[in-house]
């Protein structure tokens, strides 16, 4: 597909950059604005994106990131300090400028219950297949991108979501990767909304390349039906592993993070 044209750019985002102090920025972190990788550890956002980001927080009304990492692992990640961070898919937000991420409790509670599941798991059958744990903080993530055998690796994590789901936890599918989470109801779209609410922007975009992020447009329609925004602008990172929706659902889809670029690029220089 074509990238899009400098036109097409300017009348899509059009809504945000007309009157940028009441427009918000959201991001997904991994597959938008850091290119997906086989070890999650080994990501990193580009630093020509970090400073991006880092002007369009001084300019827009709001500016955050919602990943399924941990809230201080995505602003590692991401290196910019003055925007805010929603992670473990908005079980924690961690403001600008703060320390620590504040946490739901009751999904904080039921952090021990996946850790010790997990734990019992994370046996020498798992390590021979190459499965790779990671902690997000109340969320435990199994990776198989890369392994010897993909395919005997996702045989052996549907074996274990059933046994999740048997033992009162939720599992999440993703790209490549199966998290075990605490039975609390929490996604990015919930996330997105708070994050409105607390920056009272009257515009709002949301980019994002998997399924997770499709609550976060969901979320987006919700805000503008109710009244809450006054316009919204959907953004699809087109990949091979990401589902069709993100696609077809969006105002505007880019191939690939380098892609993305050009829409950081625009609603810096409008």
């Amino acid at each position: 597909m074509p990238a899009p044209t400098a036109e097409t750019l300017a009348q899509t985002l059009g809504p945000l950059t007309q009157a940028p102090e009441r427009a918000g920025l959201f991001f997904d972190v991994d597959g938008t604005l850091a290119p997906i990788v086989q070890r999650a550890e080994d990501a990193h956002v580009p630093q020509s994106t970090a400073r991006k980001l880092g002007e369009l927080a001084r300019r827009y009304g709001g500016v955050g990131c919602i990943s399924g990492r941990s809230a201080t692992e995505a602003r590692r990640l991401v290196g910019v300090g003055g925007i805010a961070y929603a992670g473990s898919h908005g079980a924690e937000l961690l403001e600008p400028g703060a320390t620590r991420p504040t946490i739901l409790p009751a999904f904080e509670g039921g952090a021990q219950d996946v850790h010790d599941f997990v734990a019992a798991r994370h046996d020498s059958g798992l390590r021979l297949l190459r499965i790779r744990v990671e902690d997000k903080g109340p969320i435990k993530a199994f990776h198989w991108r890369g392994v010897p055998d993909e395919e005997a690796a996702r045989a052996r994590l549907e074996e274990i979501a059933r046994e999740a789901e048997d033992a009162g936890l939720w599992t999440h599918w993703g790209r490549k990767v199966l998290e075990i989470r605490p039975p609390v109801p929490v996604d990015k779209g919930q996330a997105l909304t708070e994050l409105v609410r607390r920056t009272a922007v009257r515009a709002a975009m949301f980019a994002g390349d998997d399924v997770t992020d499709l609550d976060a447009f969901d979320a987006l329609e919700s805000l503008a039906s109710e009244g809450a925004l006054d316009a919204i602008v959907k953004v699809g990172i087109r990949s091979d592993e990401g589902p069709p929706e993100i696609v077809q659902r969006a105002d505007l889809a880019v191939d690939g993070v380098g892609e993305f670029g050009s829409v950081l690029d625009a609603l810096a220089d409008a």
